[in-house]
């Protein structure tokens, strides 16, 4: 089939295989180009097929030359629909990792399940050494508590009362007012129950109990803090809510492996253009903004980018803020760019916002689903069962699923 982009809702339905493929291999020679002298020697990526959990696993295996085990779930192709970009990502990297002669292995399926857990598990028992880097990236809407069985659902609102603010429609290219609606106490316990650090504790349990990390091993999960001026929408919302408890659950592991010459952090990263943060509302243009203004004073960073610092800060040791968290959000809350942000913000409009930013949002946003990439050609029929080889680690998971 000849795959076009069809964007909903801040989503693109349709992934192109060979996009993403070739976004992939720009990313790893990007890495290899900017190696690390004395990175980890095997790393753990949970929810790696995307976003920053991919770049991780990028930056790890060809800018650290570590060996790797990664954690995803996709949604495989049929004859008649792509598969998720997730699912084509992580499939093309498989690939090139094979092909580069670097040790790795994948597990695929719900990184919330103890099964999983236990998978993986049994693939770091073969790996060439303990783990000395876990990276835990997972976006989802909902996870099914392993102990009880209960399933959450997160829910993206304002905390307290409606907030109503500007907002981007990358689909039609148009900004208009949305409103959050107020989370009800249940609501914000679920979000923080689905996105807060809780499964990341979980992984981190199971894995020392399994006796597979080094005894000096490190752990990250991302946080956001975003700019103030917007913070109803996420920091003080409900899935800030959920961050604020990622960074507490990161203070309780560094405690218990500090002692052994380890760590544990929250890294707050900057407002990237990824799947999961695309369909947060208000954020949207907050983000697209923000582009532009960095845009006009250099290179916009991305998922790789920040996954080259994260490694290097490991590596050198960790500077951290006031609340131990590992700050790579240094450009976007510059004063200067903030200043510039507001200033834009109170003109923007669905006429304007293309230059300001909207046009290098919707091209970025769009080469994450594998369109818009230099050298593909979009003209051609592809197979969308392309990257379907045989699974490593398990059977794919249902259409149903999410991903990483």
């Amino acid at each position: 089939m000849i795959v076009r982009p069809v964007l909903r809702r801040g989503v693109c339905l349709t992934a192109h295989p060979d996009g993403c493929a070739e976004r992939v291999r720009r990313d790893i020679a990007r890495a290899a180009s900017a190696p690390m002298a004395h990175g980890p020697s095997v790393v753990l990526v949970i929810g790696s097929s995307s976003g920053l959990g991919l770049a991780a696993r990028i930056y790890a295996a060809f800018g650290c030359g570590a060996a790797t085990v990664g954690v995803y779930r996709g949604r495989p192709a049929t004859r008649h629909r792509t598969a998720t970009a997730g699912w084509y990502n992580a499939r093309a990297l498989r690939a090139e990792l094979d092909r580069a002669g670097l040790w790795a292995r994948d597990v695929i399926g719900d990184a919330f399940a103890d099964d999983t857990k236990q998978r993986a598990v049994a693939a770091l028992r073969t790996a060439p050494g303990p783990v000395e880097v876990v990276i835990h990236s997972v976006a989802a809407s909902r996870r099914t508590d392993p102990c009880t069985g209960t399933t959450y659902r997160s829910t993206i609102a304002a905390v307290g009362k409606p907030y109503t603010e500007l907002s981007y429609d990358v689909t039609d290219g148009s900004v208009r007012r949305v409103t959050l609606p107020a989370a009800s106490p249940r609501q914000v316990a679920e979000t923080v129950a689905v996105m807060g650090g809780d499964d990341w504790q979980r992984w981190i349990e199971t894995l020392d109990a399994a006796g597979v990390l080094a005894p000096h091993a490190r752990t990250v999960a991302f946080t956001y803090v975003g700019p103030a001026f917007l913070a109803r929408s996420y920091r003080l919302g409900t899935l800030g809510a959920a961050k604020r408890h990622v960074e507490r659950t990161a203070t309780r592991l560094h405690d218990v492996l500090a002692p052994r010459g380890g760590g544990a952090y929250a890294a707050a990263a900057s407002a990237l253009i990824t799947p999961a943060s695309a369909v947060i509302p208000i954020q949207s243009l907050y983000t697209v903004l923000l582009t532009g203004v960095l845009g006009e004073r250099g290179p916009v960073r991305d998922p790789l980018d920040q996954a080259r610092d994260l490694f290097h800060a490991l590596a050198t040791g960790p500077v951290v803020d006031g609340a131990g968290r590992i700050r790579l959000d240094g450009a976007d809350l510059a004063p200067e760019v903030q200043a510039e942000v507001r200033t834009r913000w109170t003109s923007v409009t669905s006429d304007n916002v293309a230059e300001l930013g909207g046009n290098e949002y919707r091209a970025r946003l769009l080469a994450a689903y594998g369109f818009g990439i230099p050298g593909v050609d979009y003209e051609r029929p592809v197979n969308p069962m392309s990257f379907d080889l045989a699974p490593v680690g398990a059977a794919p998971i249902s259409p149903s699923s999410e991903e990483d």
